[in-house]
């Protein structure tokens, strides 16, 4: 815990750099979920206290456990720091991809996402189908036009990849998913066989998880 005190004191009292590095330090949480809501939830890591603002999409997700992993994605404006917390990595992508674009921030966002998922979403944007996108509250035409200008390229070529394995199965999946990959599985045939056999048996270890994965490839 000291490395994070002296993260903390950095984050107050040094200059403007040191917000930055430690912005970037905040890849995730780990700990328990001591208060959820609809949009924010409080995570207890070793004793510390963090509030972070969800989306609907990730309290689905979190409402029926107790502890666990966020992704964190912290925005630092003038008046407030911010953290961000999503379920898996596709929904922290895609959150990172929208604020990009001009005239969208982390609140809109965050709407965006408790619309539909980083899936839904991303193929609303690479099909051009902007009627979709304005459905959701406080997007109109504009910026509906302008998301899919900016995004559908990127998000052509680097498909945002939803993960929808539970919390407590993320490392092993994680494990699992990059050992198949390694053996030179494509990332979307691995994906489907350790999605699969979890869902069958989510109390394998990362060995037999890959073992049993192998067999439905």
């Amino acid at each position: 815990m000291e490395l994070r005190k002296t993260g903390l004191r950095h984050l107050y009292q040094g200059p403007i750099t040191q917000f930055l590095i430690f912005a970037a330090m905040i890849a995730y949480l780990k700990g328990d979920f001591v208060h959820k809501s609809p949009a924010v939830v409080h995570v207890d890591v070793q004793g510390v206290g963090y509030e972070v603002q969800i989306s609907l999409n990730t309290f689905s997700k979190i409402q029926g456990l107790e502890k666990g992993i966020l992704h964190t994605s912290l925005l630092i404006r003038e008046d407030a720091h911010i953290l961000y917390g999503f379920f898996d990595l596709a929904e922290k992508e895609m959150f990172q991809q929208l604020i990009a674009v001009s005239g969208i921030g982390a609140s809109t966002a965050r709407v965006m996402l408790s619309y539909m998922k980083p899936d839904e979403l991303a193929r609303a944007i690479v099909l051009g189908d902007t009627k979709t996108l304005e459905s959701i509250k406080g997007i109109g035409k504009k910026t509906a036009e302008r998301m899919v200008v900016e995004l559908r390229d990127k998000l052509a070529k680097h498909p945002v990849e939803s993960n929808i394995s539970p919390m407590k199965n993320n490392t092993l999946h994680a494990d699992a998913l990059n050992a198949l990959t390694a053996l030179g599985i494509s990332r979307q045939a691995a994906e489907l066989a350790v999605q699969k056999t979890l869902t069958a048996d989510p109390h394998l270890s990362v060995e037999e998880l890959i073992k049993k994965a192998l067999r439905t490839i």
